[in-house]
């Protein structure tokens, strides 16, 4: 059995006190916003832990600070969904970059069981993360009032509905993409427009709706509506339940591309094609939609904007900013399904 005694030892700050030639209390001082060091001193203490390779103890620094600095992505769905719906996967790649510009690492949390959701508030009610960024709030969700009661700095994708006041969040606009996706689908010379929304307990589910009733305005026909949770399967079933209601439907505006791709299929297996028959408009544009066939006319949200405003609102709030809240335009995107 070969030796390992050879290995190269982790330098610590013994080691860069020495090459640096300064004591190991500057050194501590520097690693800890140097305050009371001199620039030459300072200077020489950067350079000595990039020559040794040093990288400070995390766990130590927060006993100093007071912060774990890092972030929780917190989405509180079921884990399928996380693989299943491509926003989720956009926006912690988006945060994860935002935050790692900043040397700062993202931790995932999925708390979509009740277990999940006490397992997760007592690791961020032990303060092991600064702050939260919470992905797919529903009405009435006990995490998002936990997280208020505890005070953790959260910022929400999407309006936090009921918490409006007290957490902060950047949504796209849905109400005024639900709106514009309905005008551009009676531009089209479609009169008999349906409408596929998301849970009605979430800002993207109850907006969307509010933008096409808004459009709409006389012509409002509940008869035309159906509600989806943003599955593929959701928007087959109720692509089916429509038809069966209303065959004479032209059009329809599905609530999320991943509904919209349910909603298409059972469009094929009536029988009715797409825009021919029926003209189908969607909401995301994930990257989803132009893979479908015929490509999908869809509302393109920000989503990179979406997770950097996040990241910079949430930061803002851990360091004892008021949360702030910010609404960003989502614009129509024309492919061959309208």
């Amino acid at each position: 059995m070969e030796s390992t005694g050879g290995a190269r030892r982790r330098p610590t700050i013994v080691d860069v006190a020495a090459a640096a030639g300064v004591s190991r209390g500057t050194v501590s001082r520097v690693l800890n916003g140097g305050h009371w060091v001199s620039p030459e001193a300072a200077a020489a203490v950067e350079r000595a832990i990039k020559e040794t390779g040093f990288q400070a103890n995390q766990y130590a620094r927060s006993l100093v600070t007071g912060r774990a600095n890092s972030v929780a992505f917190l989405l509180t769905e079921p884990q399928h969904l996380l693989f299943e719906d491509p926003n989720f996967s956009i926006l912690l790649r988006g945060a994860a970059q935002a935050l790692a510009a900043k040397g700062m690492p993202l931790l995932l949390m999925v708390a979509g069981t009740r277990d999940e959701q006490q397992q997760v508030l007592r690791y961020v009610g032990a303060g092991h993360v600064d702050g939260v960024l919470l992905i797919s709030t529903h009405a009435g969700n006990p995490v998002v009032d936990a997280l208020v009661a505890q005070r953790v700095p959260t910022i929400a994708c999407g309006v936090p509905l009921g918490h409006e006041g007290a957490v902060g969040y950047v949504a796209a606009d849905d109400l005024g993409g639900g709106r514009l996706m309905t005008r551009h689908l009676r531009e089209r010379g479609r009169r008999t427009i349906a409408m596929i929304t998301g849970p009605l307990d979430t800002p993207g589910g109850r907006m969307r709706l509010d933008g096409y009733r808004a459009e709409l305005g006389d012509d409002f026909d509940e008869t035309l509506v159906e509600n989806g949770d943003y599955t593929r399967e959701s928007g087959v079933a109720a692509m089916r339940a429509l038809l069966e209601r209303r065959p004479d439907l032209d059009a329809v505006f599905v609530g999320s591309d991943l509904m919209a791709v349910g909603a298409m299929q059972a469009l094929r297996e009536a029988g009715r094609s797409v825009p021919d028959d029926v003209a189908v408009g969607g909401f995301d544009d994930s990257g989803l939609a132009e893979t479908l066939d015929p490509p999908l006319t869809t509302m393109r949200q920000p989503f990179a904007r979406i997770s950097q405003e996040m990241v910079r609102l949430l930061l803002e709030v851990v360091d004892g900013e008021t949360p702030a809240a910010i609404t960003l335009p989502t614009s129509l995107v024309v492919r061959s399904s309208t």
